[in-house]
C-alpha cells in the first residue's frame, strides 16, 4: 500500500519530464492500493486552479476516485504536533513532515520525487522503483 506525494500527482497532470514514469506506475498499480492525504489532495487542486486547468484536476478526480478506488487519508489536529517534530528532525518542510506523518501513521510506503524523504527513516520510493519491484 502506497501513500502517493503530491508531486507525483502534479508531475503526470503536468506532463512534467518524469510523467511516463509515473504514468506507467498508475496504470500497473491499482488505485485501491494507492492512498493520498487530503492535505495533497488540496494542493493539487490549488495548483490546478492557479494554473487555470481545472478541467484536468476535475477529471483526475473522477479518473481516480469515482471510476477508481483511491482513498484519501487524513491527519487529526491533535498530531500536528508530530508533524512539527519530524519537521525538525529531519529537517523537512511542513508539507514533506505532514505526508511523512501519514504514511508513519497509516505503514504505507510514501511514493515521492522528493529527495528530501531520503534523510528520514522511513525513506521513500520513487515510481520507478516500485515498478521495479512489482
Amino acid at each position: 500500500m502506497f501513500l502517493v506525494d503530491t508531486n507525483v500527482w502534479l508531475e503526470r497532470l503536468l506532463d512534467q519530464a518524469r510523467s511516463e514514469e509515473v504514468g506507467r506506475f498508475l496504470n500497473v498499480l491499482p488505485t485501491d492500493r494507492l492512498f493520498i492525504t487530503d492535505f495533497a489532495l488540496h494542493s493539487v487542486a490549488i495548483v490546478m486552479s492557479t494554473l487555470n486547468k481545472m478541467d484536468a484536476f476535475v477529471q483526475f478526480v473522477q479518473d481516480a476516485f469515482v471510476d477508481g478506488a483511491l482513498s484519501v487519508v487524513r491527519l487529526e489536529p491533535e498530531e500536528m504536533q508530530r508533524i512539527g517534530f519530524l519537521k525538525d528532525k529531519f529537517d523537512l518542510d511542513f508539507d514533506d513532515a505532514f505526508q511523512y506523518a501519514a504514511a508513519e501513521k497509516y505503514g504505507l510506503t510514501l511514493v515521492s520525487l522528493d529527495a528530501d524523504f531520503d534523510r528520514t527513516e522511513r525513506g521513500r520510493k520513487t515510481p520507478a522503483q516500485i515498478l521495479q519491484a512489482q
